[in-house]
């Protein structure tokens, strides 16, 4: 059911919002991670390695398209606040044809360019075969990524965040158990685990455009106007996208130098990283289920003329931060490092891979309170329709992941690599917090003239 944001009660809002968006994100998780468990478990340490060294150059650009999903539907989430039903219905057209447009483009430059990134990130060679296969496969399956989420946003535009819910756990329990058949009766390694991936995400994105066209029937209702191509209105849904997937790439390009740095430490090291990596991609969900929900929140809002109630639900969401930030530390020093190590054969398991997951663990959770803050501000800017201006956070991030790749030398190598979250995360707030404060202040300005 759509869901107006821009009433009630401004904490009821948006917790009510976050947790299906949560709970999407942990499922979400949980399936990628049903790929390396999966390897590790059945194939070895060797091809969970390769599974993981892949991760930096798979956000680098699967975040691209899901920065431009969710930023081409900023629009419509503004159209919806404000009430205007058929502008966002020609919003929703125009999404969908830069997507199309984006999908295509983007599919074949990265099916073309696997083999030349995986050498510049120094993929170590007994992994770089398993490496490649995984990624290609996963490249390849782009449009199917873009037929799940591309509907999934739309449908958190217009308030509902319980929809993208049902077809994640659709997606979730078909790529676990086409995981099985392809390692273990197929045998077909990491590329079993690619090709569930992608058939799971092209059977939950058919599904929920087929449940949302039945379930919003008269609010997705398009007449041959609203259907038009709109070159004008391409253009401006992308000025809003494109910087959002820049701003993933962005970002990920430093964890693509900052991956190089771990690749030639050694495989122990990438093994290390990968398994410490699933356990924060869970723990920090309830950041990035706030962070979207602001995006949602902020544009409706703002549809609506109500900067005041944006400012209260920032507060709002950076006090749960606060409160989750704490929590998470807890977990995951706790019983995060026992955890890791389900990824992996017991005959791989040593003290020094444990020690490596430890260390990596402990610093990475001293900065959650300000990946919280990032993701908030950020994405609030963004729904804003500061696109342009969030996507600074991610030059910063860049820079610091940068830095601290090329630091990372001799003995003190590990130790440094595993600081770069946290640095790059607090040179993102500190660029995101004036931009925050300078963006509301115009907004405001523009609204009392």
């Amino acid at each position: 059911m759509a869901k107006d944001l821009t009433r009630g009660n401004v904490f009821s809002s948006i917790v009510g919002f976050s947790v299906p968006i949560f709970l999407a994100n942990v499922f979400q998780q949980l399936y990628n991670m049903a790929d390396s468990f999966i390897v590790g478990r059945f194939v070895g340490k060797t091809a969970f390695a390769a599974v993981g060294s892949t991760g930096s150059i798979n956000f680098l650009i699967l975040g691209f398209v899901l920065g431009m999903c969710t930023g081409v539907t900023i629009p419509v989430a503004q159209r919806f606040g404000a009430g205007d039903y058929s502008g966002m219905r020609r919003k929703i057209t125009d999404a969908m044809f830069a997507c199309i447009v984006m999908g295509i483009v983007i599919t074949a430059l990265s099916a073309v360019m696997t083999g030349s990134m995986l050498r510049w990130m120094k993929t170590p060679d007994d992994i770089y075969r398993d490496a490649y296969n995984y990624i290609f496969i996963i490249f390849l399956g782009i449009p199917t990524l873009l037929m799940y989420n591309l509907p999934a946003n739309i449908s958190r535009a217009l308030g509902d965040s319980k929809t993208p819910l049902y077809f994640l756990l659709l997606s979730a329990g078909l790529n676990v158990v086409l995981d099985i058949i392809g390692v273990c009766v197929l045998h077909l390694g990491v590329r079993g685990t690619a090709i569930a991936t992608v058939t799971s995400q092209l059977v939950s994105g058919l599904a929920c455009i087929f449940y949302m066209r039945k379930k919003y029937e008269k609010l997705l209702t398009f007449d041959r106007e609203e259907l038009e191509i709109r070159p004008y209105g391409i253009f401006t849904s992308s000025k809003i996208g494109m910087p959002m997937g820049f701003q993933f790439s962005i970002t990920a390009i430093g964890t693509v130098v900052l991956q190089a740095a771990v690749n030639a430490i050694g495989s122990d090291c990438v093994a290390a990283i990968n398994a410490a990596n699933k356990i924060n991609s869970i723990v920090t969900q309830p950041f990035e289920a706030l962070g979207a929900t602001m995006a949602t929140y902020a544009g409706q809002n703002l549809g609506a003329g109500d900067i005041d109630r944006v400012k209260k639900g920032v507060r709002v969401s950076i006090v749960l931060s606060a409160i989750f930030a704490v929590a998470m530390f807890i977990v995951n020093t706790t019983f995060g490092t026992p955890i890791s190590t389900i990824f992996l054969k017991k005959a791989d398991i040593n003290a020094q891979l444990i020690g490596y997951i430890s260390k990596f663990l402990f610093i990475n959770s001293t900065g959650f309170f300000l990946l919280g803050t990032l993701l908030i501000l950020r994405n609030c800017l963004q729904g804003l329709g500061f696109s342009v201006a969030a996507m600074g956070a991610g030059l910063f991030e860049m820079v610091a992941r940068t830095v601290i790749a090329f630091a990372a030398k001799g003995e003190q190598a590990y130790p440094i690599i595993c600081t770069a979250n946290v640095a790059a995360w607090i040179m993102a707030n500190v660029i995101l917090i004036p931009l925050y404060i300078w963006g509301v202040k115009r907004i405001k300005k523009v609204l009392n003239t």
